[in-house]
């Protein structure tokens, strides 16, 4: 069995609902879901000339090899509407693996770990939610560690749903 840590994120549409989608899909096609973070808000992130981000992280156990699961999240982004226009550019649904196992991985199609996961301030909050003590296979420091030592401001807020 394969653990895999993934960030899931839109800005346009129902964000929650696009992402409840997702979760469902995965769920039926990846593998059994084993944590889900909070739901957090943020501003977009290099293209900021769009609307807020809704984002959190999941992992998941899968009998899939990565390349399986990189397929069927492309799939299941797809499935959802997902069109890639333009490099950090407003969408309904982005799934991006973030770790697979412990393992270090870089073909044409996939990094894993992911190389902005240090940077981000909108992944790693979600992110330790989940595995605030995961250590990173490279950097050999855990999730809150990279959290605690990281530069990015990007304000992330928990996200609060209205009831109507």
């Amino acid at each position: 069995m394969n653990t895999i840590y993934l960030i899931l994120g839109g800005n346009l549409g129902d964000r929650k609902t696009n992402i409840d989608k997702a979760l469902r899909l995965i769920e039926v096609s990846l593998g059994h879901l084993l944590k889900v973070s909070k739901y957090y808000q943020t501003a977009a992130w290099g293209n900021t000339q769009q609307p807020d981000f809704l984002n959190l992280a999941c992992v998941v156990a899968t009998d899939k090899n990565v390349e399986e699961c990189l397929k069927i999240i492309l799939a299941i982004e797809q499935q959802l509407g997902r069109v890639r226009l333009e490099k950090w550019g407003a969408r309904l649904i982005d799934i991006d693996i973030l770790y697979f196992n412990n393992d270090i991985i870089a073909t044409e199609n996939l990094t894993v770990p992911h190389p902005e996961i240090a940077n981000r301030k909108f992944v790693l909050v979600p992110l330790c939610d989940i595995a605030p003590e995961f250590v990173h296979p490279q950097l050999q420091l855990a999730n809150r560690q990279l959290l605690d030592g990281l530069k990015d401001s990007l304000e992330v807020l928990e996200y609060m749903m209205r009831r109507d």
